[in-house]
C-alpha cells in the first residue's frame, strides 16, 4: 500500500484527499450517501485516471467512480478504500457541426451539458435532473424527457474513451471493441471507465413542459386513462405520473402528470396534450412552451440524517391495467411510499432488446417506490412496503438500477435477466478478470 502510494503521488497530477485534510468531509460523501474512503482522487486529465486504476488495482483496495454522485445506493463512494471523481473531467465539445457530434468529459452533468448545446439548437436524450453525471445515467440507461422520441440516453452513444482495469486506453463503438461497446451500453460502470462520451445530439426547439394534476380521489379512474393513452400517444410526448407526495398530502396528494411534448408547435402539442386534461377533474395546469433546459430541474439533496430507499421494476403490457389498480389503491392509503410511474415505449422499444446491455426494452412502463426519513421511520416503513411489493411481484419484471437503493445480488439479477449476465461476465472476464471495478451492480468475471 505505501509503495503504490507512492507511486501515485509521484503519477498523479490531480487532487489527493485524504482524511483530515479539510475537503475530506464532503468529498468523501455522494449526493445521498456519506463513507469513510482512505482517498478521493480527482484527475485533472486522462493519465491521472490511469494513474488512479493502477493505483487502486496495486493497493488492493477497493474502487469507487463517481460522476455526479447521484446514486441511491451510494455506488460512488465507500469504506477504507479509493474514490475517483470525475467531477474535474468535464469539457463539453461539439466536435462534428454537421453530424451534431458532441464529445462530453465523464465528469460532465446534465445540466452542463444542456446549458452548453441550448445556444446551438442541439440536445440529447438524457434524464431530468441538472445535477446528475452523464456517466453514471448514459452507462446505465437514461431515461428522461425526449425518451420516447429519442430513446435512452445511451441509444445516442456513438463511442467512448475507456480506461481499462489494467489502465490502459481503448476506444469503444461499433467498430471498435464492440464486446466493450455493448457492455458500457447498460452494464453500467462495469468493464472500466468512461472518460469521454461522444454522442449524437439531435436538434431541438422549444418544448411543452408543465405538470396536470387531478385530486386523488380521481386516483383510479386518472391513472388508468393516462396509462392506456399513452400507449398510443405520440412520440413527442413522455410523461410520469407522480402521486403520494408526503409532501403534498401524503394519500391524500394530487395526480400530477408530469410531461414534455417535444415541439413548438401549439396544435400539434393540443392535440397530443388535451387527452391528459380530459382524464378528471384538473385542479392545477401549468403547461407552457419552455427552453429544453428548462425541463431539467435541481436535484433533492437531503438534509443531514435523511435517507432515500428507492425500488424500481418495469411493467409489460399485459400487466399494466392489474399494476396501475394496485398502484392507484396503495398510493391512496395510510403509510404510502411515494409513486413516480414513467411511460417509456416508442424509441426505445424500436431498438433490439439483445443491441445493447440494457435489457428492458419491451417494457411499456417503468415505476419507482420511494420511501424518505431518518433512518427509525426508515425501519418503520419497511415491512409495509415489502407488502406493496410483495402484490406487484407476481405482475412486474426487472430493475432500472438509476433507481435501486441497493445493489444485492438479486438486484442485480432483476437488471441483468441471464442472458444479458452470461455476456456481460465474459466480457467482464475478458477486460477485467479481477473484478476490479467491483462498485456498482456488479456483474462477476465469467
Amino acid at each position: 500500500m505505501s509503495s503504490a502510494l507512492e507511486t501515485l503521488r509521484h503519477d498523479f497530477g490531480g487532487d489527493i484527499i485524504e482524511p483530515g485534510d479539510a475537503a475530506y468531509e464532503a468529498a468523501s460523501r455522494t449526493v445521498l450517501v456519506g463513507g469513510t474512503p482512505a482517498q478521493v482522487l480527482r484527475p485533472t486529465n486522462l493519465h491521472d485516471v490511469q494513474a488512479a486504476v493502477r493505483f487502486a488495482a496495486a493497493a488492493g483496495i477497493p474502487l469507487a467512480v463517481r460522476g455526479g454522485g447521484h446514486s441511491f445506493a451510494g455506488l460512488g463512494t465507500n469504506d477504507d478504500g479509493v474514490v475517483i471523481d470525475l467531477s474535474l473531467l468535464a469539457d463539453i465539445q461539439i466536435v462534428d457541426k454537421e453530424q451534431h457530434l458532441v464529445r462530453i468529459g465523464g465528469g460532465a452533468t446534465w445540466g452542463q451539458v444542456a446549458t452548453a448545446l441550448a445556444p446551438h439548437g442541439l440536445a440529447i436524450s438524457s434524464g431530468d435532473t441538472k445535477s446528475v453525471g452523464v456517466g453514471g445515467l448514459t452507462l446505465s440507461g437514461g431515461i428522461g424527457w425526449k425518451v420516447r422520441k429519442y430513446g435512452l440516453a445511451l441509444d445516442q452513444l456513438v463511442a467512448a474513451e475507456v480506461v481499462l482495469a489494467d489502465g490502459n486506453v481503448v476506444r469503444a463503438s461499433a467498430d471498435e471493441n464492440p464486446e466493450l461497446f455493448w457492455a458500457i451500453r447498460g452494464g453500467g460502470g462495469n468493464v472500466g471507465i468512461v472518460t469521454a462520451f461522444e454522442f449524437a445530439a439531435h436538434q431541438t426547439r422549444d418544448v411543452y413542459f408543465g405538470k396536470i394534476a387531478f385530486p386523488a380521489t380521481e386516483a383510479s379512474a386518472v391513472l388508468q386513462g393516462w396509462a392506456d393513452y399513452v400507449r398510443t400517444a405520440p412520440e413527442e410526448l413522455t410523461t410520469i405520473a407522480n402521486f403520494a407526495n408526503p409532501f403534498a398530502g401524503g394519500p391524500n396528494a394530487p395526480i400530477e402528470i408530469h410531461l414534455t411534448f417535444d415541439g413548438d408547435d401549439a396544435e400539434l402539442a393540443a392535440a397530443a396534450i388535451d387527452p391528459i386534461r380530459a382524464l378528471g377533474t384538473v385542479i392545477a395546469d401549468d403547461v407552457a412552451l419552455q427552453p429544453y433546459a428548462v425541463t431539467l430541474v435541481d436535484g433533492m439533496i437531503p438534509p443531514p440524517g435523511i435517507q432515500l430507499v428507492t425500488r424500481s421494476a418495469f411493467v409489460d403490457k399485459e400487466s399494466v391495467a392489474e399494476v396501475i389498480r394496485i398502484l392507484a389503491e396503495v398510493g391512496t392509503s395510510e403509510g404510502t411510499p411515494i409513486m413516480a410511474v414513467r411511460s417509456v415505449g416508442g424509441a426505445v422499444a424500436r431498438v433490439a432488446d439483445d443491441a445493447t446491455a440494457y435489457a428492458h426494452r419491451q417494457a411499456e412502463l417503468m415505476f419507482a417506490t420511494t420511501i424518505i426519513g431518518p433512518p427509525p421511520a426508515i425501519e418503520a416503513a419497511r415491512p409495509g412496503l415489502d407488502a406493496v411489493w410483495a402484490r406487484l411481484a407476481p405482475h412486474v419484471n426487472g430493475a432500472y438500477s438509476n433507481f435501486l437503493a441497493t445493489a444485492t445480488d438479486e438486484d442485480v439479477a432483476a437488471v441483468y435477466p441471464m442472458p444479458t449476465y452470461e455476456r456481460l461476465a465474459a466480457i467482464k472476464r475478458q477486460y477485467d478478470p479481477s473484478n476490479l471495478f467491483v462498485g456498482n451492480h456488479n456483474v462477476r468475471p465469467a
